[in-house]
């Protein structure tokens, strides 16, 4: 098959001016791999770090890590997807911004009827990320606390309905009162906005000072000391993204004086590189989502061409649930 996809590509690093969308030439999958019709693409924050070169990429190279469509073709060695099956990913390598593409097939997942296209392009990355989060970092049990950061976001507002569908209460923080309410009404048990509010402060208030067992921070380097501050003795910080930029260097007796912390940076990509754990993880998600315990809220829709001005509002931090790029 020769046939071509509209794929979203850039050529150098650089702001969302230097996305471009271009023609690529489909071929047959190969050992490993299947060829999907893609129906709609997620966005995430770590499009923009590839596209900046925050996290390095050889060039030129096509973006996208999350997307949602139906199975056209298999190559040898997949017996978990057929041609016509509905599926959805989060994977490597990136690439999902397009109207389809071959890849690698090991972390594609079945999608269950009843889950629609845009739903599962929004929630692949996030949802098993939060996954990740709960299920596979530290240990979380029913009655603990904890402090999720950009609680009104993708991530976020699926973590709120995770924490409370578990037993956990969980802390948002949002830079808007309109944010927390969102994140309240998602199963937050209390939101706190960070530009009127010092959250650490708030939150050993809202623990009469103990202090919160886990923090999981997106924010990165405006975040990380204050939610050190936050952490009860022995507390785990996961520190899984950098929407501020990169944490600094720390020193790490730092986490000795603030009550032998501990500190860890995953990668959802890192979680799922397994076949069999990729899958067992997105049937939990699945699960979650069938059961409504978990609603994928798709507040931003933007067609593939206008992939730039997606990029733009993602980093003003004008957006709240979900963005998809519509095909």
């Amino acid at each position: 098959m020769t046939d071509k996809a509209r794929t979203v590509v850039f050529h150098e690093t650089g702001g969302p001016e230097i996305l471009r969308l271009e023609d690529r030439t489909l071929g047959e999958p190969g050992a490993g791999e299947i060829r999907i019709r893609q129906k709609a693409c997620g966005l995430n924050f770590i499009d923009t770090y590839q596209r900046s070169g925050l996290y390095p990429m050889d060039l030129p190279h096509a973006l996208g890590m999350e997307a949602a469509g139906v199975v056209e073709a298999v190559g040898p060695g997949v017996d978990h997807l057929k041609p016509g099956d509905r599926a959805a990913y989060a994977a490597t390598p990136p690439g999902a911004y397009a109207e389809a593409r071959v890849m690698p097939a090991a972390q594609v997942c079945p999608l269950p009827e009843g889950i629609g296209f845009d739903t599962g392009a929004a929630m692949m990355l996030k949802g098993l990320t939060v996954e990740y989060l709960f299920h596979r970092t530290t240990p979380i049990s029913k009655g603990d606390t904890v402090l999720f950061h950009a609680a009104a976001g993708g991530v976020g507002l699926i973590a709120c309905q995770w924490a409370r569908s578990e037993g956990i209460t969980l802390i948002g923080t949002a830079g808007t009162d309109e944010k927390c309410q969102l994140a309240l009404d998602h199963g937050a048990t209390h939101c706190i906005n960070y530009r009127t509010e010092d959250f650490a402060a708030r939150v050993r208030e809202l623990t009469d000072g103990r202090g919160v067992d886990v923090v999981m921070d997106s924010v990165g380097k405006d975040t990380f000391e204050g939610s050190l501050d936050c952490l009860k003795p022995l507390g785990m910080m996961i520190s899984f993204g950098n929407a501020s930029g990169p944490v600094p260097p720390v020193n790490l007796g730092l986490l000795a004086q603030k009550g032998s912390l501990k500190v860890t940076r995953p990668t959802l990509f890192t979680h799922i590189a397994d076949h069999d754990t990729c899958q067992s993880m997105a049937m939990t998600l699945f699960d979650k989502v069938k059961t409504g315990a978990v609603e994928i809220r798709i507040d931003q829709r933007f067609p593939l061409e206008q992939v730039a001005e997606a990029h733009r509002t993602l980093e003003a931090r004008k957006t709240t649930g979900c963005t998809i790029l519509t095909l």
